[in-house]
């Protein structure tokens, strides 16, 4: 028996796979075609729905519920404009997870989905959100530190596994933000996790269907490119979106001041406001990952995109994590007396 096996072994019942590793979903991203060949390698797969359209949303949906044999989650964006359409297309259908994401769900939403069947889990970015989502009932929390990409908190992994991790080892709990090797991925189960979710790293693969150029970008990326986008004012809060740094940075800056002053003359709604704030970025993700618009795009990536210069299949992709790891796991047992 490997030693992973007896360490994650918590991951592999509440999951249901061979293996807790969680391939994040990444809107234009997470598609069938990647989360298939995540699923067909014994992993754990995320569709993102973000803000497809709905009749989309539903046709994708369908199609994994037929063609997938083991268990994967959907992906819904609190914030996103198409929130509530997919949440009630949702309710009909045989997912086994649920994965609330973007920002935090209402308590209402989180038992409605429960009573359907579903496994829910949500995002945790700092203790008191952790605490209250397992208030609202979720199955597990996704403990993602600022390093991740795409919607983040403001506190670092490192940080939320002292003061998250180490006090909730009888809750399951999955952590993303920054993990790019299986050694990596060892010591984070040595502390607690029940498993591992990565995002960029399988953005970086074959079957993943993004633009070339947005895998290039990604490619020549440095750890301290992807940064993430500041908030001007309270006044209209922003998420805050982890993405390398190129002209669509910039444009979102501009954005802010422009709705701040529209904001101050009542010329615009709070909601309205912050409805563009995220469109901004569903339509920039879009234009990346679909049209390779690198330039004026968005660049959603975790800081962990420095440490991956290879495109590789998912099948070797989880195949070099599970090695690694044990290499790691094998290394410090023969540390020890």
């Amino acid at each position: 028996m490997k030693i992973l096996d007896k360490i994650w072994k918590r991951g592999q019942d509440f999951l249901s796979v061979d293996y807790p590793i969680i391939s994040g979903g990444m809107t234009w991203v997470s598609t069938y075609e990647l989360i298939k060949s995540v699923s067909d390698n014994g992993a754990f797969p995320v569709f993102a729905g973000g803000n497809m359209p709905s009749d989309l949303f539903e046709h994708e949906i369908d199609r994994c519920v037929e063609k997938l044999k083991k268990p994967f989650a959907v992906n819904l964006i609190t914030i996103a404009p198409n929130y509530r359409e997919h949440y009630k297309i949702l309710l009909s259908k045989h997912v086994p997870f649920v994965i609330f994401a973007g920002s935090f769900p209402k308590k209402s939403d989180v038992k409605i989905i429960k009573d359907t069947g579903k496994k829910v889990m949500s995002f945790a970015s700092e203790k008191s959100i952790a605490k209250k989502q397992i208030d609202f009932g979720v199955d597990a929390l996704i403990l993602e530190g600022s390093e991740a990409g795409g919607h983040i908190g403001h506190v670092s992994l490192t940080v939320l596994l002292q003061d998250v991790l180490f006090d909730m080892r009888d809750f399951p709990v999955f952590v993303a933000g920054g993990i790019a090797t299986g050694k990596m991925m060892a010591h984070l189960l040595l502390m607690g996790a029940c498993g591992c979710q990565l995002g960029t790293r399988f953005v970086m693969s074959e079957e993943c269907t993004a633009h070339p150029k947005f895998k290039e970008a990604f490619m020549k990326a440095r750890a301290r490119q992807a940064i993430a986008t500041p908030q001007y004012d309270s006044k209209l809060p922003v998420v805050a979106v982890r993405a390398i740094k190129n002209k669509s940075m910039k444009d979102f800056g501009r954005l802010q001041l422009e709705l701040l002053n529209k904001l101050e003359r009542g010329e615009i709604t709070r909601e309205k406001a912050q409805y563009e704030v995220e469109n901004f970025w569903v339509g920039g993700l879009r234009n990346a990952v679909i049209d390779g618009d690198v330039d004026s795009g968005s660049l959603m990536a975790g800081q962990s995109v420095g440490l991956i210069k290879n495109i590789k299949s998912v099948k070797e992709i989880i195949k070099e994590f599970i090695d690694d790891a044990e290499e790691e796991l094998t290394r410090i047992k023969n540390m020890l007396p």
